[in-house]
Order: C-alpha cells, then sequence, then structure tokens
C-alpha cells in the first residue's frame, strides 16, 4: 500500500485526551489515610490457587489483596452488595485513569449509576512504573481468561480458567446457578498482573509479574461491595495464563474497618446525576 505524500505530517498529530479528568470529585486521601490507621481487620479469605473466592466489604472499610507464598496474579470483580447490576466498569476505568491503575485511581461502576465503587488507596507494587517494554501493573485492559477464547484458539476444554473460577465463586456467594452467575461476571482488574501493548502489532502482551510475598493493593470501598478474586492459573503469567502446570499460589483477601469517628463527614457516593429521561 502506498503512503500518501502527507503521511507524515498526519502521523504528526499531536493527540488530544479524550476524558481530561481536572474536573473529577478528588479522592480524600488523607482521610483515607488516617482511617486505615485505626483499622481492625474484619475478615479474611485465602483464594486458592486456580480458583476463586469472594467477600463482602461494607462501604467505609478496606479491601487488602495480598500475594502470600509465591508470585501469583488475580483477576478480581466488583459488585454492589445489594445489586449485581451495578458492577466494575472496567473500560470507563481506563478511559478516565489509564491502562493501570493505581494509588489514587478509582474503580468506577458501570451505567447508569457511574460512581466510584472504590478508590486504590495502597499499591505496594507501585514503584514498578512503565517499563521499557511499555509493560506496567494492576491493568484494565486485558480482559480475563476464559474458556472460550481458548476453545476457538486451541479447541481445549479447560474448566479453570478465571472466567470460570469467577463464575463459580459468584454463583456459590449468591446462590446462583452457573448460567444466572455467568451473566453477571464481567472484565476485570488484572491484579498484580504486568502487561502492555507491543509497539509493531498492538497486541495486548503479559509478563512474569514483579509481585512477591507480602505485596499487596488495598482499597476503600466505596459503596457496599462484594468482590470476587481469582488466583490465575497461569500464576505469575510469566508464559501462559491457563495452565494446569505453571507454579500457581493463593491469594489473601482481607477487610479492615476504621473507626466511625475516622470517617467523620464522609459519605458513599451518589449515583449519577445524568437525568435519562431525556436523550436515551
Amino acid at each position: 500500500m502506498t503512503e500518501p505524500a502527507d503521511a507524515a505530517a498526519r502521523r504528526a498529530i499531536a493527540p488530544v485526551i479524550c476524558y481530561p479528568t481536572d474536573t473529577l470529585p478528588v479522592p480524600p486521601m488523607g482521610l483515607y489515610t488516617a482511617a486505615r490507621a485505626t483499622a481492625r481487620k474484619l475478615a479474611e479469605v485465602i483464594v486458592p490457587a486456580r480458583d476463586a473466592a469472594s467477600i463482602e466489604v461494607p462501604a467505609g472499610s478496606f479491601l487488602r489483596i495480598e500475594s502470600v507464598e509465591g508470585p501469583q496474579v488475580g483477576d478480581l470483580n466488583l459488585f454492589n452488595l445489594h445489586d449485581l447490576s451495578e458492577r466494575f466498569y472496567s473500560g470507563k476505568t481506563r478511559a478516565l485513569h489509564g491502562t493501570h491503575v493505581t494509588t489514587g485511581d478509582r474503580l468506577w461502576s458501570n451505567f447508569p449509576t457511574l460512581r466510584p465503587m472504590a478508590t486504590v488507596t495502597a499499591d505496594s507494587l507501585g514503584w514498578y512504573g512503565i517499563d521499557a517494554f511499555g509493560g506496567s501493573v494492576h491493568d484494565v485492559i486485558g480482559t480475563r481468561c476464559d474458556p472460550y477464547t481458548g476453545n476457538l484458539l486451541s479447541g481445549s476444554q479447560y474448566h479453570h480458567c478465571c472466567h470460570s473460577n469467577l463464575t463459580r465463586a459468584l454463583a456459590d456467594a449468591r446462590g446462583l446457578t452457573l448460567s444466572e452467575a455467568e451473566a453477571h461476571v464481567h472484565d476485570v482488574l488484572n491484579v498484580f498482573m504486568c502487561t502492555g501493548f507491543t509497539r509493531d502489532t498492538g497486541q495486548y502482551f503479559m509478563k512474569a509479574s514483579p509481585v512477591r510475598p507480602g505485596d499487596h493493593i488495598e482499597f476503600f470501598a466505596e459503596i457496599d461491595l462484594l468482590a470476587v478474586q481469582s488466583a490465575c492459573p497461569g500464576g505469575d503469567c510469566s508464559s501462559e495464563h491457563s495452565s494446569d502446570t505453571a507454579a500457581c499460589y493463593p491469594l489473601k483477601m482481607e477487610v479492615w474497618a476504621p473507626d466511625a469517628a475516622a470517617l467523620e463527614g464522609w459519605e458513599p457516593p451518589a449515583v449519577n446525576g445524568y437525568d435519562r429521561s431525556h436523550g436515551r
């Protein structure tokens, strides 16, 4: 294909940020930090390797996800505890905060609520930044490893993909059939996963995660949450993400509740104020 004469000029046009975030409400990080200092542990769940588990996170408390035995990544789904139709919207989170999230970024819910569900308040891998390959940690660009794509690409029938594990864990947590639960499973936050896009082909890549035992990410729950977390069958995703042979380890989820006085003045965010009666 022949390039047009002005190809270089077209490529040289400067980009424009699609969603400037200067007008977004600024999360009160100082309040969160002070509240975390008063918190006591309410609950703990171990997410087994190549499996998933759930935990309830009351609004105003903290969810901590930690690597406990070896380098391990996992996929996180978040739901409104009282209404599964309100769930984490990875695409809008990506549009607002970028391809990877860290301290100070928020996880947003889907339409029509579109409000912060959780705010990242601590990230022990925040030092990683963006590496020479364009990789970074905690992405909102990947979907989740799933049996349908595996079947499409290789004809495999693998039943411990993150999609399958999240489906089973949600079904168990809410007394749903697998078919009912699967309809609610959604694109994820890839906790601890190191990913990016190749420069030559623009393909989604993964590489060995820098996560080590003790590394963690913490979130302040802006609303009552049901968190469903998988421990990916690819381990640290250094070579593959659906495997019965990769070294895999558990993850730990904890819920920490601060003193009520530490949250004085804080309120859960209201649902999005767009008036849907006009223009849809």
